[in-house]
């Protein structure tokens, strides 16, 4: 059986994914037919049902859990993993959060995606920065350069090379949102039709979960193949990006991992920023 695939080309999900595509593992009969876009492409697949099995933002799934129900393998979430947000100057959290709405309103913001926990993250933790462009992840760094956005939401590899071109940290929303819950931070999970037989779910989570296991067992295994997606990005960014995004949470939620989703669904919900029949839908799975 064929099921429709996407992931993005980021080494966490290329190292995830490799085992399972390339059939280096027992695929049970599967057969992927595989999409590789950039998440905020992912997520507005997901909101318009095109795919079987899709990687998104755990935000977005709060728009898409109507139709595809989370799989407990194949997630990031962590501590230390969140996103970024950089400036050309060494401008503090603490004075952004003091300025004068006008002076506010009039920062230009660049985000990844409206659908991404990034900018989830950074709505709740500056919520008066309301000026936001969505860019392509990859493009936020050298808009920041060219003086087209004063403030980057970064993700994935860029927090491991904004420095080398002379940007700097305002905050790391990642560690906001731990100190606020002292939970792992949900960033993206993989999610499956609804409509698919549930016997056809399990096993897709079974093969996810062989596949992120040979991983670990085998990390160079799929070198050549996280390569060729990378960008030309060296082999050591590789490896620390996927060492930042890929841990036990990947082999299998638990209820550890669950109860962070939940906390990151509940508080959305609170602040107005998902409905909450979402969170409900979500609890039933």
């Amino acid at each position: 059986m064929k099921l429709t695939l996407g992931f993005s080309p980021c080494p966490n999900d290329t190292f995830i994914f490799d085992a399972l595509i390339h059939h280096k593992i027992d695929t049970e009969g599967l057969d992927f037919e595989v999409f590789y876009e950039d998440v905020e492409t992912l997520n507005h697949n997901a909101f318009n049902g095109v795919l079987d099995i899709t990687k998104l933002s755990f935000h977005a799934y709060a728009y898409a859990v109507k139709d595809y129900v989370l799989l407990d393998a194949g997630s990031a979430l962590g501590f230390g993993v969140g996103p970024l947000l950089i400036s050309k100057s060494d401008l503090k959290a603490s004075e952004l959060r003091e300025l004068s709405p006008a002076v506010a309103a009039g920062l230009r913001v660049g985000i990844p995606g409206k659908y991404t926990t990034a900018n989830f993250l950074f709505s709740l933790a500056f919520p008066q920065l309301t000026n936001k462009s969505e860019i392509v992840f990859s493009g936020i760094e050298d808009a920041l350069i060219k003086d087209d956005i004063d403030l980057g939401l970064i993700i994935h590899e860029n927090r491991f090379t904004y420095q080398e071109k002379g940007l700097r940290q305002v905050v790391d929303l990642g560690n906001y949102w731990e100190e606020k819950t002292g939970c792992a931070i949900p960033l993206g999970g993989i999610v499956i039709r609804r409509s698919l037989d549930e016997d056809l779910k399990h096993k897709v989570n079974r093969v996810l979960r062989r596949s992120v296991e040979f991983a670990f067992a085998n990390p160079k295994s799929g070198l050549d193949f996280i390569r060729s997606h990378a960008q030309a990005m060296d082999e050591q960014v590789m490896y620390k990006h996927i060492e930042l995004y890929v841990n036990k949470y990947s082999v299998d939620l638990g209820r550890e991992g669950r109860q962070a989703i939940e906390l990151l669904f509940e508080t959305a919900v609170d602040k107005g920023i998902i409905p909450a029949v979402a969170y409900g839908i979500f609890l039933d799975k």
